[in-house]
């Protein structure tokens, strides 16, 4: 596997271990024409979408399949305080990942939901996260042989 790390210098390729089958595909031929400014950006969004809470948020709204009150979405995400879930919305929709809509009733009514964006994020997501569970076996043994190592050494 072929993974694309910038620095400040420029693009390097760094092959990792060599269990690993090398990408045959052009897939990191992008990094070599990023900015330093895209990739810095491109860290951040990646950062925050990879949070605790942001991916089970827009889980959340896609399975619901509609837009949900603030207080639907406090049920349904367990254990997020309502502080974090205020944060976590206000970024979310700052990002361009999910739509807030403001009713102008009384009580006021405020409803959130996925944007197209929010969608195909979660779509790609869903599919490393696929893949990371399919493979918890293989992490699982490897961190027990890299214990015992630990503990024979």
């Amino acid at each position: 596997m072929i993974y694309c790390i910038r620095s400040k210098e420029g693009t390097q390729t760094i092959y990792t271990h060599p269990e690993v089958t090398d990408l045959t595909s052009d897939i990191f031929d992008f990094c070599s024409s990023m900015t330093d400014e895209q990739d810095g950006r491109a860290r951040e969004l990646i950062e925050r979408a990879a949070a605790k809470w942001p991916l089970r948020i827009l889980h959340v709204l896609s399975d619901a399949g509609a837009p949900l009150r603030f207080s639907r979405l406090m049920e349904r995400v367990e254990g997020i305080s309502q502080k974090v879930l205020t944060q976590t919305l206000r970024t979310l929709e700052r990002d361009g990942l999910i739509i807030r809509t403001l009713y102008p009733e009384v009580p006021p009514r405020v409803e959130y939901e996925l944007t197209s964006l929010g969608r195909d994020l979660l779509m790609q997501v869903a599919t490393l996260w696929r893949w990371i569970v399919e493979h918890l076996d293989d992490f699982d043994a490897r961190k027990a042989v890299k214990l015992m190592a630990t503990a024979n050494a």
